[in-house]
């Protein structure tokens, strides 16, 4: 009897995500011989550990086309919830669920906390003397899954498609301001990234030239609201007006900041953003010009704006996922898939594994080079990295009714043969 395979994803969306599940989904399904069924954990491991499994090989093969360009994680979910040392009965848990619907292969679809489940399920496996090859696929619109060197991963599924949407959207932005700046001198943009500034960064893309009066205000920039007052007063003296976009994790002081299950800054659930405060610090101390700054916050539509996507990105992140697939068949327990990029000027991508243990909970940092000397902006070095990553083209969504046609998948779960159990972290102590 032939494995079956159980795929699960967690952490934030992005808008390729599903490319890298139909990814993994089509190589099982065209290696009969070495995958059997194909299930997908209901939103994550916790799916898993509530034995929701759903039939992905009971579906119709239109509608995991369709995943190509179903952005998010509505498909088969997602979670934030860790699996901690401490929590044996939940390991046991995932053992017996793989033991009762014969799972050989596990993929789990994340950033650097899902690698970190993935790696501690092959650890599960080689100690428990499973029959079990666990793959980790990459995603993150942070690209902060890594090394500092871009040797392990250049980059993640999911960055070039929030690249490019900050990268349209600072263009939009533009004129905005441009036509309403007697107004409205000072339109402060918040990007997502905690502690990484890939995202903010991005916004340069949108003027390489630099012909915009953008300034950028990455985390890692060590400047202070102060500091960023004055460099916007001055830029607003000598053009009349400034682009401010500012990462969501740039140190302004207490904004009553709200926590996940991994433990990270939740700022869209905190009390206040960080553009609420720049936005009232500098009307409150003044502009040199008559009218006042304002502020907008893209929210989560920064992860799943499939028509802004990195047509790209679309394809690594497919690619990705059959990746995975084929290191598990070939290459057995451990690893993840990843993207290297080649030597030259013409941007080309390869697809090549490395060892989970290696990459879980790793993170890297904007490189301290790619940060200008005036500390608000980046250099042509980040600009010559990121720009091939967006694409050159428009993503072909496919529409219904005049609106987009995202995949719908049915309702079809494994039947349980394992007790009812509930999550160790969600139990009343």
């Amino acid at each position: 009897m032939r494995p079956n395979v159980l795929i699960a994803q967690s952490g934030g969306p992005s808008a390729v995500i599903n490319n890298s599940l139909r990814g993994v989904i089509d190589f099982c399904h065209e290696h009969p011989d070495t995958f059997g069924r194909v299930f997908g954990g209901w939103h994550g491991i916790e799916g898993v550990l509530k034995e929701e499994l759903l039939d992905l090989s009971a579906q119709d093969p239109r509608e995991l086309r369709l995943l190509e360009t179903t952005p998010a994680a509505g498909a088969i979910g997602t979670c934030r919830y860790k699996l901690r040392e401490k929590q044996r009965e939940d390991f046991q848990r995932v053992v017996d669920v793989f033991k009762a619907h014969h799972i050989g292969f596990f993929f789990y679809i994340g950033g650097n906390d899902s690698m970190d489940t993935a790696h501690k399920i092959a650890a599960l496996a080689r100690d428990k003397g499973l029959d079990l090859i666990a793959t980790g696929v990459p995603k993150t619109i942070d690209n902060d899954v890594g090394d500092a060197d871009f040797k392990l991963v250049d980059h993640t599924p999911g960055y070039g498609s929030t690249a490019r949407y900050w990268a349209v959207n600072l263009l939009a932005a533009n004129e905005e301001n441009a036509g309403s700046c007697p107004a409205d001198p000072v339109l402060v943009l918040q990007a997502m990234g905690r502690k990484i500034g890939f995202i903010p960064a991005a916004a340069r893309l949108a003027d390489p030239k630099r012909e915009l009066p953008l300034q950028i205000y990455l985390t890692e920039s060590g400047l202070t609201l102060a500091d960023l007052a004055d460099r916007v007063s001055d830029r607003v003296r000598q053009c009349g007006r400034c682009l401010v976009v500012v990462s969501e994790g740039f140190e302004v002081g207490d904004i009553g900041a709200q926590k996940d299950a991994f433990g990270h800054t939740s700022f869209g659930a905190s009390d206040l953003t960080v553009q609420q405060v720049v936005v009232s610090y500098l009307n409150k101390h003044g502009l040199p010009a008559t009218g006042k700054a304002r502020g907008q916050v893209p929210g989560t539509d920064q992860r799943h704006s499939v028509v802004l996507a990195s047509t790209v990105d679309l394809a690594e992140a497919y690619e990705s996922g059959r990746k995975a697939a084929e290191i598990a068949m070939r290459d057995g327990n451990g690893w993840m898939a990843t993207i290297l990029r080649e030597p030259g000027e013409v941007y080309r991508a390869r697809y090549d594994k490395a060892p989970l243990e290696v990459v879980a909970n790793s993170e890297r940092f904007f490189p301290k080079h790619w940060i200008s000397p005036s500390r608000i902006d980046v250099t042509d070095d980040f600009i010559r990295y990121a720009r091939p990553l967006i694409g050159e083209e428009w993503v072909r969504v496919p529409l219904e009714n005049g609106l987009p046609r995202f995949a719908r998948l049915k309702p079809l779960f494994v039947e349980k043969r394992c007790p009812a159990y509930q999550p160790e972290a969600y139990r009343k102590r």
